[in-house]
């Protein structure tokens, strides 16, 4: 391979105006969490706030799901969200940070930006903060991005 075809593939950085509106456009990444001795990559619907913070939503079928256990226990978490078009026309995003539990007084936050943005928005408007449903804020302090020249 040659190091124009590989700078090809490598692509180019983003800058943050070009993560901040890929990030608006975008509504489904990859979660990962680790339990401090193995790692969980979850798909996930998220929203962004357009600030600093994305937000989920866990659907709780029991007592406590794999998510939630991974995610009490991870201390930096990563979202992944790419759009990939084909091998020269591609987007991905890396946001790194905290995660914490959203308090009921925060659901209008959590709300707002997966309403905006979120693959399944509408599974809100019939859902006030109930037992059934967990929010989580991943709290961006870094973010990178790559995408393809072409």
């Amino acid at each position: 391979m040659t190091s124009e075809t590989f700078a090809k593939l490598e692509g180019i950085e983003m800058d943050d105006q070009g993560i901040d509106t890929f990030l608006r456009e975008q509504g489904i990444g990859i979660l990962s969490l680790t339990n401090g001795r193995e790692a969980y990559g979850v798909p996930v619907s998220f929203g962004y706030d357009g600030k600093d913070s994305c937000y989920f939503v866990f659907l709780r079928a029991g007592e406590q799901s794999k998510k939630e256990q991974f995610a009490e226990k991870t201390e930096r978490a990563s979202l992944t969200v790419s759009d990939v078009t084909s091998k020269h026309v591609w987007t991905s995003v890396i946001a790194s940070g905290s995660l914490r539990v959203i308090g009921d007084n925060e659901w209008s936050k959590l709300e707002t930006a997966i309403e905006d943005n979120a693959w399944y928005p509408s599974l809100f408007s019939e859902a006030e903060p109930m037992r059934d449903f967990q929010g989580w804020e991943l709290q961006i302090d870094e973010v990178t991005g790559q995408q393809s020249e072409g």
